[in-house]
């Protein structure tokens, strides 16, 4: 079930759209001013935004933009009677995915809101993907913060995860000593003590080695630093 919001001040356009879109397996929720759809968008997040642009207290563009500067891409249509190429290019401008003009068909509506809900899927699925590392029987979610070895979740401190981040994304290659440090530590690192990397290593074999003494992932290449070993064999 896909939600969307709508925001229009008409109510029988409300009507009619959500009369229209429901068959499709859509559930909506409407506001009609702009202070309603403030307070259900602070606790809330969407599939799609249908957003009338003149509004009875403000202006939907307001809305928008509000919700691009916290950062949140719930996809938004503008539906409005402003036609003209400059106000068309306002609303882009604003952080819309589209523009529809009003007086316009309701199929047509349909199509482009089911066009946006696919396009939100996709963004969604490459934002997944993107958030996931895999290498050999480890994966690592970067934006829930988990790391699983296998089916086996293991709890990693906020360092362990960094430097195991840096080694999976340069896996079989060797990390000198400093390179490390400077990648986990960033400008701080001149002041860490010596001893933090090597800590830091020994707890993530501690709990991803069978025996931690001889490692078969983490592996020490003496005197200059560190390497992260997936036998290309390995399922990644």
């Amino acid at each position: 079930m896909k939600h969307i919001l709508l925001v229009e001040d008409d109510k029988a356009l409300a009507e009619g759209i959500v009369l229209v879109l429901r068959q499709n397996e859509l559930s909506f929720q409407c506001c009609h001013n702009v202070k309603d759809a403030k307070k259900v968008l602070d606790k809330n997040s969407f599939d799609l935004i249908l957003l009338d642009i003149n509004l009875p207290d403000g202006s939907g563009l307001d809305i928008c933009r509000g919700l691009r500067k916290e950062g949140r891409m719930d996809p938004v249509i503008f539906l409005t009677a402003l036609d003209t190429e400059l106000h068309e290019v306002t609303g882009f401008q604003a952080g819309a995915d589209d523009y529809i003009t009003k007086p316009f068909s309701l199929a047509v509506l349909r199509e482009r809101v089911m066009a946006a809900l696919r396009r939100g899927e996709r963004r969604q699925s490459e934002k997944v993907a993107a958030s996931v590392m895999k290498e050999g029987p480890f994966t690592l979610d970067f934006e829930k913060q988990t790391f699983f070895m296998g089916d086996r979740e293991i709890i990693l401190s906020r360092t362990e995860q960094k430097l195991l981040m840096v080694l999976m994304k340069n896996k079989n290659r060797i990390l000198e000593r400093d390179t490390l440090i400077g990648r986990i530590w960033g400008n701080d690192g001149e002041f860490v003590d010596e001893n933090a990397l090597s800590v830091t290593i020994k707890r993530l074999r501690d709990k991803l080695e069978t025996d931690p003494r001889k490692p078969e992932y983490i592996q020490t290449v003496y005197g200059i630093g560190y390497r992260f070993q997936i036998n290309e064999e390995e399922p990644s």
